[in-house]
């Protein structure tokens, strides 16, 4: 169907923008299915960036394009293809050719394509619409700008038999929530419920006067269905127990099927009628571990931020056959970053596997959410704008005092661990606080924020040439020669994310400053370490704890 075949010209790829802005496909049908609209990335100006390849018995190369902070960018359009007549529309998405299209949406009459538009910046959204059989640009129908940033993360939502009106996401008043707008931009109605952030959207009832959406709740801990009349905007709460739901809508709009699990019951699912709340059980779950394993107590902790009014959600795993007359080492397991959260009312908290092996291995394990993470709202997220870093680290290290404060923990014998954002806190909290912790391993670690992809780190850093102090203040380059613990980098070779060069070049810096680091690299992965080898890196960092921990 395409026939381009200049080198950095790709069709249709999920891949375009790097998969920021909620992007999951690269190709949309038309309603009909006699059109199909598609992205056309050119990355022939991009940068090649050359990645080893081992597999054979001499070394070769492998070039992919990769648009460091402050460089060129990728250069995308939308292209329309009619299956009828074989002929290819462009539509006229205008200058700078390096912007963002985002939210690409058909409209249900086949006539319009709406499209987010971003500028590079990422701080000015303006909500288009074009001709889909002329290309031809119409209108905008409304604009977003921020002092921060602009993140669309969602296509519109046309109503059932409605072409003229649509539902739209965004956080521009506090936190992620619903608008309902007609396709002259004008605004129906907010249709917001008090804090609640929508995860997602999970469609109609009957008639249509309603939606149902999957939102956070108690300070991001909950996830709960939520029904919502579309003239009136009054919002009911479907699902009452504690915990972390999904839910189905029937066709009929009666009767909702709902599964969900808590900190302390693996799974339920249940049938819920709409009209009156009553809820009929299905299935609930045993505890899979029981007689199986001895599981170690978990429980959600809450801090106050160092900004004195934001809470902080926490989970301590303690050690199996916990003794509060005993002193254990600790594992503190973080992320940190954006459109992420650690600490949820799920089965078990959350807890990873691996989290369960150290407190059986008579570690207590400890995790934050730290501002900057995901499903607090704008403000909460908002505050590491140019300073990535910054407030993340401040946030854990409330949490770390709070450990130091405990009888039963040994704060002497304290280690960190993260992977990618959290490899980057892991190796800040090891330079920059390098009394806290004795250990510490960082996976896929990010070392200087010039060096990542255009379009996530220009979104919270904006370019290296607009804020040179910023990228100065997060580097970890300049910092090796505060390392004083033991750490352990771990990276994958054929990482396409947190490109090698970040690791080796902190390891440069340390040995210029004659600072030891412990290094492992897995010559045939990417951002992650996946299938049996995950098992071999799992123990060498419960090993790595151990030597230096215990």
């Amino acid at each position: 169907m395409t026939k381009d075949t200049v080198d950095g010209i790709v069709n249709g790829s999920e891949n375009t923008h790097r998969q920021e802005f909620g992007i999951h496909t690269g190709m949309w049908w038309s309603p009909n299915g006699k059109n199909l609209l598609y992205y056309r990335k050119d990355e022939s100006m991009v940068s090649k960036y050359p990645v080893p390849q081992w597999d054979s018995r001499v070394a070769s190369v492998h070039n992919i394009r990769y648009p460091m902070a402050g460089m060129k960018s990728e250069e995308v359009s939308l292209v329309v293809f009619n299956t009828e007549s074989k002929e290819y529309v462009t539509l006229q998405t205008g200058e700078p050719k390096e912007q963002y299209l985002t939210s690409v949406t058909w409209d249900p009459s086949n006539e319009f394509v709406y499209v987010g538009v971003l500028n590079r910046g990422q701080d000015h959204l303006k909500l288009n619409q074009y001709n889909a059989k002329t290309g031809v640009y119409v209108k905008t129908l409304f604009e977003e700008k921020s002092s921060s940033w602009v993140e669309p993360q969602h296509d519109l939502q046309f109503l059932p038999n409605n072409k003229n009106q649509f539902l739209y996401q965004t956080d521009k008043d506090g936190y992620n929530q619903l608008y309902l707008y007609d396709t002259n931009g004008q605004l129906i109605k907010h249709l917001g419920y008090q804090d609640v952030i929508v995860t997602s959207l999970k469609g109609f009832n009957a008639n249509h006067s309603k939606a149902y959406y999957i939102g956070a709740s108690n300070k991001g801990l909950e996830r709960h269905l939520y029904e919502v009349d579309i003239k009136s905007g009054k919002t009911k709460q479907l699902t009452t127990s504690n915990g972390v739901h999904n839910a189905s809508i029937s066709p009929t709009g009666k009767y909702v099927l709902d599964q969900y699990s808590n900190l302390s019951m693996p799974n339920l699912i249940q049938v819920i009628d709409t009209k009156n709340g009553k809820a009929k059980s299905i299935l609930e779950a045993e505890n899979p571990f029981t007689g199986k394993i001895n599981l170690p107590k978990i429980e959600f902790k809450e801090f106050l931020s160092p900004d004195g009014k934001t809470p902080l959600n926490a989970r301590i795993t303690y050690p199996t056959n916990f003794d509060s007359s005993k002193k254990y080492p600790v594992m503190v397991y973080l992320y940190g970053g954006s459109h992420a959260q650690m600490i949820t009312d799920r089965w078990l908290g959350g807890v990873g596997y691996f989290d369960l092996y150290m407190a059986q291995n008579g570690y207590l394990v400890f995790t934050l959410d730290n501002r900057g993470s995901d499903a607090r709202g704008r403000d909460f997220t908002r505050v590491t704008h140019r300073n990535l870093g910054e407030n993340e680290i401040a946030d854990q290290l409330v949490g770390i005092d709070y450990l130091k404060s405990l009888p039963y923990v040994d704060k002497d014998n304290m280690g960190i661990f993260g992977w990618s954002y959290g490899g980057f806190m892991t190796t800040s909290l090891m330079t920059k606080h390098n009394s806290t912790f004795k250990a510490g391993v960082a996976g896929g670690p990010v070392m200087d924020w010039k060096y990542y992809e255009v379009m996530y780190g220009e979104r919270y850093m904006d370019t290296p040439q607009e804020n040179p102090d910023g990228y100065a203040k997060t580097s970890l380059l300049n910092k090796a020669d505060q390392l004083k613990g033991n750490l352990l980098i771990i990276h994958g070779a054929q990482d396409p994310v947190v490109v090698q060069q970040h690791s080796m070049d902190f390891i440069e810096q340390c040995i210029k400053k004659g600072i030891e680091v412990d290094y492992f690299l897995y010559p045939s992965h990417e951002h992650n370490v996946r299938g049996k080898d995950r098992v071999h890196m799992y123990n060498k960092i419960a090993k790595y704890f151990d030597t230096h921990l215990k």
